[in-house]
């Protein structure tokens, strides 16, 4: 076939379908079957998911630019693990903690263990195409989406919440406690506090809110790593006798600005995935008000950030602005919904601007956050959390209940959790080994090995 006949081929059929669209009733807009709602509901799972999987890769990129040199490798080991501890704990019992069996009003789901996929959906699949009927088609779905592709989505939410630790306590803490600490954080801590809202139980019988989880995700992982860094304390140096604050630069500003574009990339998919459906134009038109919103609220969180930064600082600090991305996008994650574009913009720039003021306080309580965690991740997210009650169909008391309750139950369970580490097997690098580098002392290995100590044996 010609070139010329192809193209001729390819408008006419566009124009038929075109056509058709147009004949089409109304009603066909609103919804579609239920087998290819089904289809789409779980690809919208699928793919979302991969977004928020591929956020694993901005954490690590972020950290490993705001840390020093000698601790890179660490910061990509403890990257890759958790996101892995955080997948097999989800999977033996975070699931079943988190969503099966929640009580109408309850505090947590089934002790059980291991998440199993749907008899339904497995049965389907041994049929296989030929010997499917039509009953075990209807069967499957009339659930509305794929049962891994929902284990799969809320997974990838678990390892966020841990990556938010591992960055405030980096270039002090050891390896295998942190380990430690992200099991129970992932398989127990997270889903029971998260069953109260996104399983059913007592804060979503109140009426709190929160879309993609500026408090059940950013500001749960916030309260672990405040905790964890109290019970640590700060690096060797980094405050003074006097109070004063010794800067500790990060080794690879160009790494911390490419894990920010990924975390943003990702976070379309954190955000636009929480519609939980792409099954009807409504939904459809739902989830691109999302990525709108999203979008603006992190463009904002940036502007404002360099703004404050010049205006306080007299110098455009490049860590303050990501972090402003981080805090306008962790902001805007309670309620991503917002019809009012501009709206967006405000909870995404005074998400911005609380980096900003937060960093400087944070570092008065000598609380030393490597990364700025604390600060984007658990102060934006408290905010966003509010202006659920503020701008959207919340109630401002009922969202400062669940803050507060959240808040206070992964607070005192994290640090009965570091305490207990902090006894046992020990929490902090020998002071040694933190001059020398996490790098050597605990992976044996440099991530710069041209660069750093390991060019004088080359």
């Amino acid at each position: 076939m010609s070139t010329k006949t192809l193209k001729k081929s390819t408008l006419a059929l566009a124009s038929a379908l075109a056509l058709a669209v147009m004949a089409a009733p109304a009603d066909s807009w609103a919804a579609v079957d239920g087998e290819i709602a089904y289809i789409f509901n779980t690809f919208s799972f699928l793919v979302h998911g991969v977004l928020v999987m591929f956020m694993a890769a901005g954490f690590a990129m972020l950290e490993s630019g705001l840390v020093r040199s000698k601790n890179t490798a660490t910061i990509c080991l403890k990257n890759i693990a958790l996101y892995s501890i955080a997948g097999i704990m989800f999977y033996l019992i975070g699931y079943n903690l988190m969503y099966v069996d929640v009580p109408k009003g309850g505090f947590m789901g089934s002790l059980s263990i291991f998440y199993n996929p749907s008899a339904d959906e497995l049965a389907l699949i041994g049929a296989g195409g030929d010997k499917a009927t039509p009953e075990m088609v209807k069967k499957v779905a009339d659930t509305g989406y794929s049962v891994p592709s929902d284990w799969f989505f809320q997974m990838v939410f678990v390892a966020t919440a841990a990556s938010i630790v591992s960055g405030t306590v980096a270039e002090r803490i050891k390896v295998w406690p942190f380990m430690i600490f992200t099991v129970v954080l992932t398989g127990v801590i997270y889903p029971i506090q998260a069953s109260w809202v996104w399983g059913g139980g007592w804060l979503a019988a109140m009426g709190f809110s929160d879309f993609a989880g500026s408090t059940l995700v950013h500001s749960t992982g916030g309260w672990a790593a405040l905790t964890g860094a109290i019970i640590l304390g700060a690096r060797k140096g980094k405050y003074g006798a006097d109070g004063s604050v010794h800067a500790m630069p990060g080794a690879n500003i160009p790494l911390a600005t490419l894990g920010t574009f990924i975390l943003w990339f990702g976070w379309f998919g954190f955000n636009g995935g929480s519609q939980l459906a792409l099954g009807s134009a409504l939904d459809a038109a739902a989830i691109s008000i999302v990525y709108v919103n999203t979008n603006l609220a992190a463009a904002a969180g940036v502007v404002v950030a360099i703004i404050l930064a010049q205006l306080i600082y007299k110098k455009i600090d490049v860590s303050l602005a990501l972090n402003g991305a981080i805090g306008g996008l962790v902001a805007i994650t309670a309620g991503p919904d917002l019809q009012n574009h501009f709206i967006a913009m405000i909870v995404g720039g005074v998400g911005g601007a609380l980096v900003v003021l937060a960093v400087p306080m944070i570092d008065k309580m000598k609380i030393d956050d490597v990364v700025g965690a604390i600060s984007a991740h658990l102060v934006a997210g408290i905010w966003g959390t509010l202006c659920v009650g503020i701008f959207g169909s919340g109630s401002i008391v009922t969202q400062a209940i669940g803050i507060v309750s959240i808040g206070v139950f992964v607070s005192v369970t994290s640090a009965i959790v570091w305490l207990i580490l902090k006894a046992t097997v020990g929490i902090r690098a020998d002071e040694e080994d933190e001059v020398m580098g996490l790098d050597r002392a605990e992976c044996g290995m440099e991530a710069y090995p041209e660069f750093g100590t390991g060019s004088q044996r080359l």
